[in-house]
C-alpha cells in the first residue's frame, strides 16, 4: 500500500455525485478515483459507491449495478478486509448485492426526499466511524425516494440513526419510515457501511456541515493502519 490510501469512486450509468466523492477523500487525506464500472479494482485500497441514479433505479433502486461484474471485484475487496463504503444509490446497491443485509424501499411517504437531517452515531467501532464519538450527533442531508429501510436480521449492525437536533430517536425524526430509525449500517466486521445520508455533501463548511467528513478521514486511516 502507498503512504497516501488510494480510494476507488465507481461510476455506473447514472451516477451523479462522484466528484464530491473524489474531492471529500481528498480533502480527508486520501487518493481517489472515478472508475467507470466496466474498469478494474487492481491496485485500490478501498472503494465507495456514490449516489445517485444508477441505471435510472430501473426495476428496484440498485438493483441492475449490484449485477455488474465489478461487484464480484468490490465483494473481493471487502473480503480481504478492505473499505467499503455505500452512500445513498451506494447502500441500495449494497443490499441488492448481499453485501448488506436488507432492503430499501419506497419512501413511507412515496415521495422524493431532499432535506437535511440529525443524525445519532451508535457505533464507533467501524472502519468509518473512528473520529466520531459515540452518541454524538451530526447532521448531514438526504436525498432519495427509496431510502426505507427494512430488515428481518436480528444481528444487524447500526450505525447511524435519524434523531433529533438532541440525539433523540423519535417518530418525527424518522423522514422514510426505515426500520428503528436506521440510516446506516454496516456488516459485522465493520469494513462495509451504507448510509443513506450524504457524507460528500456535508465535507465543508461552505456546505453548510462539515460532520460527514469523518466518514472518510476514518476510512483513510483505517486503510494507513
Amino acid at each position: 500500500m502507498s503512504e497516501m490510501p488510494k480510494f476507488a469512486v465507481i461510476v455506473f450509468p447514472g451516477t451523479n455525485c462522484d466528484f464530491e466523492t473524489v474531492e471529500a477523500i481528498k480533502k480527508a487525506g486520501g487518493k481517489a478515483e472515478r472508475v467507470w464500472y466496466k474498469s478494474s479494482l487492481k491496485d485500490f485500497d478501498g472503494v465507495v459507491l456514490p449516489g445517485g441514479f444508477s441505471y435510472a433505479d430501473y426495476l428496484r433502486a440498485g438493483a441492475i449495478s449490484a449485477r455488474a461484474e465489478i461487484m464480484e471485484e468490490v465483494k473481493a475487496l471487502a473480503s480481504e478486509d478492505k473499505p467499503i463504503l455505500g452512500i445513498c444509490n451506494g447502500f441500495q446497491i449494497l443490499t441488492e448485492s448481499g453485501l448488506l443485509p436488507g432492503a430499501l424501499r419506497p419512501n413511507k411517504v412515496p415521495r422524493f426526499l431532499c432535506k437535511w437531517v440529525y443524525l445519532r452515531v451508535n457505533d464507533t467501532q467501524t472502519a468509518f466511524t473512528k473520529f466520531y464519538e459515540e452518541g454524538e450527533v451530526i447532521r448531514m442531508p438526504i436525498a432519495h425516494a427509496e431510502g426505507n429501510y427494512y430488515t428481518d436480521s436480528p444481528k444487524v449492525r447500526i450505525v447511524f440513526q435519524y434523531s433529533d437536533e438532541k440525539g433523540k430517536i423519535t417518530e418525527d425524526a424518522n423522514p422514510n419510515g426505515s426500520i428503528l430509525n436506521i440510516a446506516g449500517i454496516s456488516n459485522e466486521k465493520g469494513n462495509v457501511l451504507g448510509m443513506m445520508p450524504h457524507p460528500e455533501r456535508a465535507s465543508d463548511k461552505w456546505l453548510g456541515s462539515e460532520d460527514g467528513l469523518k466518514v472518510f478521514k476514518s476510512m483513510v486511516e483505517y486503510v494507513r493502519r
